[in-house]
């Protein structure tokens, strides 16, 4: 099941939340979705993104779905609907706490469990199946992505170290499945006795394999040294906290200067706020700290991090109530966030930002008001960020310097994929950026019924149209399928656009002031961009303030290659025109199409749609087609008259209303015409329609106005005389 058209309402939905707006539903028992192994490396461990119901009065559910192997059963794998679904019905807009079902307008529909396979790991070219057994008890399994690999063995235990084993630590590994073990020991006091050593010490702290519990409301705190565990599929510090609970609660971890590696993270929390358990994974500052190959679930935050030269890397953050990396100026009291880094690091399933670059300028607590440093030189790389539930992919929130690059951002359930601006009225001003060659895919959203764009510049990201957003250079991006317009600008100056692609937008392609995000003053530059498969009545390039400046050239859609016939002399009427000819010029002057197909490159550099054909003469045809996509011919009509058009064309199944044929004006001269099913799309027929042309060169378009069949030419002939078909 999949999102066939962008939000109508401001609630999510199974589809909205999921990576590709798309997921598979398994409701009969026998039900099943099958893969191949072609990763060329057995698989040993598998992590699922799967939807189950929650429970009729909220809380959720456990249940099980089944592996197999090459049609073979191998293990019951653990589900649950515990910290998923929530309801925003009856003014819960927004919200996390609410677990009632009878308000209505659920969200959070995902989660993510994992397990090592049983057995012989799935071999390279085997198959596996995730399968609704008579065993398998919720009503549905909707799943949206199972991700499969072979991880290193555990690491052992480094040379210098003090295991918190040795101060009393105990490992319970029954498995958690959303919920903590009532008998699980409380490990807490032994290992932060354990971190008191290490530190007194000059040691590093050693979490071997196991579960670890740290029960209550506290955390734990350590400075200077190294935290290392066997590996992020192996070590796991549980946090369980009493719910409901009412004391604020800071991070599990709360570091400074340290180093922390190789270990999972995992919590009870059934919200993002304090009564649900709400406490983040990690807060770190200092200098030069380093997290590395970190596994974060079900906590607040994944990263909440500050100081200098710190990095988040290697890691893996799924399913998590707010920000997944939030490298920022305050965290654990601190009052600067320069030279930080995040870099190839996985992202899915967060109720706020994914990423984030969050400059404060200040904070107010009762009569005090403390200042904080503009943040410098933040760097994003290599990261991938997808299905966000609330929030952004990633967000660039004020200072200067920043780098956000070569990412991958996908599927926004609400909010903007890629936004750089400033947050808030205590938000710092965005003073310079650089954002580059990224992909953002399926991004947008309709939070609070505002159809945002993909891709944003300005002030004006959270709804505070506040401050100075300035100098940010955004080039080589590609900006695909977006739910509404790709690219909208709201209040900010001296914006550099250049070099980006742009494809398939839901709404238009650029927007100055797009709705929501108003730009009464402002400036940009926007030139080189690529835009394809523009829908009917869209627009390429809009601006909406007469007070912004915006200097636009050399743009595909500016037509730097005027509209003309395909080499350069107009087909003769009567006569035969080929589909392939379809005039220059490119997309949105010559032709418009909703996707980039076909393999006829060979014949024409841009190849759109065409396809080697079968049919006598060979050559090639046009496919792909589709409801809004149209090609244009121009032709020489020798006279004035009415002609015949005979159509060359096939069609698996008959397609009713499947195009007309037009002229310059968008008068429909040849009514609608209809395909009879050819029974595949390379057995072809002809059709017939009559137009009437005046004498001359004109030129004629081709419209789609339903997909489903193929076209190989047109025959143009005086009414009352015919033509052979054509020869190749």
């Amino acid at each position: 099941m999949s999102l066939t058209s962008a939000p109508t309402t401001q609630y999510s939905s199974a589809a909205l939340e999921a990576s590709g707006h798309a997921y598979v539903h398994l409701s009969g028992t026998g039900q099943s979705v099958q893969w191949t192994n072609t990763t060329g490396q057995p698989i040993s461990f598998v992590n699922l993104r799967v939807s189950i119901p929650d429970s009729p009065s909220g809380g959720g559910i456990t249940a099980t779905l089944d592996l197999y192997v090459n049609g073979t059963f191998r293990q019951a794998l653990n589900l649950n609907s515990k910290q998923t679904l929530v309801y925003e019905g009856n003014n819960n807009y927004n919200s996390s706490d609410n677990q009632n079902p009878a308000d209505g307008n659920p969200r959070v529909f995902y989660d993510e469990s994992h397990a090592f396979v049983t057995g012989t790991p799935i071999a390279p070219g085997s198959t596996f199946s995730l399968q609704k057994s008579s065993s398998s008890t919720a009503a549905y399994y909707d799943v949206d992505v199972i991700d499969v690999e072979n991880p290193p063995a555990p690491l052992t235990q480094p040379a210098n170290s003090v295991s918190i084993t040795s101060c009393g630590a105990v490992a319970d590994n029954t498995p958690t499945n959303g919920a903590a073990d009532s008998q699980a020991v409380d490990s807490r006091a032994a290992i932060q006795n354990c971190i008191n050593q290490a530190q007194s010490q000059a040691k590093i702290l050693w979490i071997p394999q196991g579960t670890f519990y740290v029960k209550g409301v506290d955390g734990l705190q350590a400075q200077g040294i190294t935290i290392a565990g066997a590996g992020m599929w192996y070590s796991t510090i549980y946090r369980d906290v009493p719910l409901p609970n009412s004391t604020p609660l800071g991070a599990l971890f709360s570091v400074t200067s340290c180093t922390v590696q190789n270990l999972h993270i995992d919590a009870n929390a059934v919200s993002r706020n304090t009564v649900g358990g709400d406490g983040g994974a990690m807060d770190t500052t200092g200098t030069n700290w380093v997290a590395n190959g970190i596994w974060s679930q079900h906590t607040m935050s994944g990263f909440w991090a500050s100081g200098s030269g710190g990095t988040v890397e290697n890691s893996r953050l799924t399913s998590i109530w707010a920000d997944g990396i939030n490298l920022n100026n305050v965290a654990l009291n601190a009052s600067t966030g320069n030279n930080l880094t995040a870099t190839n690091n996985f992202v899915r399933g967060t109720g706020d930002d994914g990423m984030a670059i969050n400059s404060v300028n200040y904070n107010t607590s009762g009569s005090t008001t403390t200042y904080y440093n503009p943040m410098s030189n933040v760097t994003m790389t290599h990261n991938t960020v997808i299905a966000p539930w609330g929030g952004k992919d990633i967000g660039i929130y004020g200072g200067g310097g920043h780098l956000v690059s070569d990412n991958y951002l996908s599927d926004t359930a609400r909010y903007i994929g890629l936004g750089a601006g400033r947050f808030g009225v205590n938000g710092n001003d965005l003073l310079s950026a650089t954002v580059s060659n990224n992909v953002i895919a399926r991004a947008g959203g309709n939070a609070y019924s505002q159809g945002q764009p993909a891709l944003h510049i300005g002030n004006g990201g959270d709804g505070q149209n506040v401050g100075t957003v300035t100098n940010v250079t955004v080039t080589g991006n590609t900006v695909a399928n977006s739910l509404y317009d790709a690219v909208g600008f709201s209040t900010s100056t001296n914006t550099l656009l250049r070099n980006n692609t742009i494809t398939s937008p839901g709404r238009n392609g650029i927007v100055v002031a797009p709705p929501n995000y108003p730009a009464p003053s402002g400036s940009a530059t926007i030139t080189g961009n690529t835009l394809t498969g523009l829908r009917s009545g869209a627009s390429p390039f809009i601006n909406n303030s007469s007070a912004f400046t915006a200097t636009v050239n050399n743009n595909s859609w500016q037509n730097p290659t005027p509209e003309g016939p395909y080499g350069g002399t107009a087909a003769a009427v009567p006569g035969t025109v080929q589909a392939e000819n379809y005039d220059t010029g490119g997309q949105g002057v010559a032709y418009n199409v909703t996707s980039i197909n076909g393999n006829g490159t060979g014949y024409r550099s841009d190849g759109v749609d065409l396809e080697t054909t079968s049919d006598t003469g060979g050559g090639y045809n046009l496919g792909w087609t589709g409801s809004g996509q149209w090609f244009r011919y121009t032709v020489n009509a020798a006279s004035a008259g009415t002609y015949t058009v005979s159509l060359r064309v096939a069609a698996p199944s008959a397609v009713t209303g499947a195009l007309h044929l037009s002229d310059a004006s968008g008068t429909n001269l040849s009514g609608t015409v209809n395909i009879p099913s050819t029974g595949s799309w390379q057995t072809w027929t002809t059709v017939t329609a009559s137009v009437t042309l005046p004498a001359g060169q004109q030129v004629l378009t081709l419209n789609q106005d339903n997909g489903g069949w193929n076209i190989n030419y047109l025959t143009f002939a005086s009414a009352g005389t015919g033509i052979n078909s054509p020869a190749r």
